[in-house]
């Protein structure tokens, strides 16, 4: 099949994280998500948490009215967060699994077993006119729980991939990796678009960028963490140029 564009979304929330950790308003995630744009970035990608530890309120407000590209906003699938969201009206909601102890998202939203409270949540955010992704395991039955909720994007996590890969477990990694090939196979298949994104870097990018149902990787951790060397423009750039490597190669 022809390969897709592939869009790069960068997640802003650790900059928010280290400015929390001292207090007071530097560093400005709002600034990270203009610095991020204008290196080539096509999108920001930012969770507001119920317990709000890295991106805040204002800062959602504040990065939506500030950039020209979309916002993509990561969300749990609460009556608050739907009030935030459809009050903030980004161009896409993220609905995603929150847990108060984790350090992370630590794997997928629960189509399934959270079928009926995922579909309202949806229903109501694309009736404020914002686009609704779901966070979802690489199955074929997550897959199919997204088509019976209308969502029209789903975002594959690639943490256990991500994970495996960096140990070297060969045989883990090429697992995992089989099973986002098929998701994002099969939801290209069901007419719903295919992002993926968590605990990726350059080396993991590049690889996925080669799997031509995917149209957009949202990265932040790593992206971040470079940035601290790089700069976050060299980062947001070297990043975009992996990912382009990936695909015109593959």
């Amino acid at each position: 099949m022809a390969f897709l564009p592939l869009r790069l979304g960068v997640n802003i929330d650790h900059v928010a994280t280290v400015r929390n950790a001292r207090g007071g308003s530097v560093p400005d995630p709002c600034r990270a998500a203009i610095e991020a744009i204008a290196a080539g970035a096509d999108g920001i990608t930012a969770h507001l948490r119920e317990d709000r530890r890295h991106i805040r309120d204002a800062d959602m407000e504040a990065i939506r009215k500030a950039i020209g590209k979309p916002l993509n906003f990561e969300m749990a699938a609460t009556e608050e967060m739907l009030a935030i969201a459809i009050r903030t009206q980004p161009h896409a909601a993220c609905l995603v699994p929150e847990k108060r102890s984790e350090r992370t998202t630590e794997g997928g939203l629960d189509v399934v077993g959270g079928h009926d409270q995922v579909k309202a949540a949806t229903h109501r955010l694309k009736s404020a006119g914002i686009r609704v992704s779901l966070f979802i395991e690489p199955s074929l039955a997550a897959i199919d729980a997204a088509v019976s909720i209308g969502a029209p994007v789903v975002e594959l996590h690639t943490g256990a991939w991500a994970e495996a890969f960096a140990a070297g477990d060969d045989v883990a990694a090429d697992m995992e990796f089989a099973r986002i090939r098929a998701a994002a196979a099969y939801a290209h298949q069901n007419e719903i678009e295919c992002h993926a994104g968590h605990g990726l870097n350059y080396q993991t990018a590049r690889l996925i960028a080669a799997v031509p149902q995917i149209a957009e990787l949202n990265i932040g951790h790593f992206i971040i963490g470079e940035a601290i060397f790089l700069g976050l423009a060299a980062a947001v750039k070297n990043m975009r140029l992996a990912m382009n490597e990936g695909r015109a190669g593959a």
